[in-house]
């Protein structure tokens, strides 16, 4: 790990992360496809299931039509590929997830998870709730509303575009509180900020229900409503985020500091920079600790049964290899953040590696 890396060598991870990204997504394409395959059969009857909202209100005698040649088939295959894809959604977050979990801090991984499924749950809900409330009272409206003289006759490709547009619109409106909670933990802004915003967040929602829904008050009074609702519920649980974030904060920074041997924190919690004298200290230390390791490393290659020997199943390890391969890529910091992780995890030899790098940045980066 300490050796000059070549050109080859800092390639090969880019090339690895890509050969992974494309069997992630061959998984996810091949998911969607055998939910296709299963549900393919009963392309009529779920397409009928997405109708009865309307065919419940349609006036006697009436029904549904099909101007063109090729709707009858089309249309069931069309909404059967996007019920495919909807119902995949926890196969396909969760092949991201196994991408990017490797990249993430241990206290991000801890916030991903339940996000990831509260943001499936909430979807679902949307779409759901866009189903049993808003389609019964947006199509009784509208066919309540028919001029003397003029029979209804829906065309089944039109409808399947106007639910696919509700259950899409409504879907994403319930991921509101998802959206909020990633702001204020991203640091982009405030629970406090929010609540300031409230009159122009109530207005937007109601704009935002005009342009994301048909063009009638019903449903976009029946979306615009929900996002505040939600939105509200985004600003209440983000405090409890912050508030947790806040006191996992000084935890780790200390824990990473006694560690690795430096100050952990000013009196107020802070972060506390070492002054010019602590920081000649601490690199003595690292060079002095080198050695020592050097020193050993000429034992070890002496009796060969006898040396260090990673263990690639060790967490640890692995974040050491991370470190190293995002250092080979240009990902200082995020190597910086691994390697810290691994001077608070790490046994002696895992945090003399650790120090090593970490100095190897440094006399990069001066």
């Amino acid at each position: 790990m300490n050796g000059a890396p070549n050109i080859q060598d800092s390639e090969q991870p880019f090339l690895a992360h890509l050969i992974e990204l494309r069997d992630r997504l061959l998984r996810a394409v091949i998911a969607v496809g055998l939910i296709f395959l299963v549900l393919f059969p009963f392309a009529n009857d779920i397409y009928a299931f997405i109708a009865e909202p309307l065919m419940a209100v349609l006036p006697k005698g009436t029904s549904m039509i099909a101007t063109e040649v090729a709707s009858p088939f089309l249309t069931p295959f069309k909404l059967t590929l996007v019920a495919s894809i909807f119902l995949a959604i926890p196969v396909i977050l969760h092949q991201i997830w196994a991408f990017v979990a490797p990249g993430l801090y241990q206290h991000e991984k801890r916030l991903a998870a339940p996000l990831l499924v509260s943001s499936v749950t909430l979807f679902y809900l949307g779409m759901a709730f866009a189903y049993f409330v808003v389609f019964p009272l947006v199509f009784r409206f509208l066919t309540g509303t028919v001029p003397e003289g003029v029979q209804v006759a829906t065309d089944i490709s039109r409808y399947l575009d106007f639910v696919l547009t509700l259950f899409f619109a409504f879907g994403v409106a319930f991921e509101i509180p998802i959206a909020t909670i990633l702001l204020v933990m991203a640091g982009v802004t405030t629970p406090e900020k929010l609540a300031q915003k409230r009159p122009y967040v109530i207005l937007g929602t109601f704009v935002v229900g005009m342009l994301m829904t048909p063009p009638d008050v019903i449903s976009q009074t029946l979306l615009a409503i929900p996002m505040w609702l939600l939105f509200e519920a985004g600003v209440f649980f983000s405090r409890f985020v912050r508030a947790r974030g806040k006191q996992a904060a000084p935890e780790t920074a200390s824990s990473a500091a006694v560690a690795s041997g430096a100050p952990s924190s000013a009196p107020d919690g802070g972060f506390q920079p070492l002054s010019d004298a602590e920081m000649e200290a601490e690199l003595d230390r690292i060079e002095e600790e080198e050695d020592d390791y050097d020193a050993e490393e000429e034992v070890e290659d002496e009796a060969p049964d006898d040396r260090y020997r990673p263990d690639p199943d060790d967490p640890v390890e692995r974040m050491l290899q991370q470190a190293y391969e995002h250092r080979l890529d240009g990902d200082d910091d995020i190597a910086r953040g691994l390697l810290h992780e691994v001077l608070a995890d790490g046994n002696e030899q895992q945090k003399k590696v650790a120090r090593n790098i970490l100095k190897q940045l440094d006399d990069y980066s001066g």
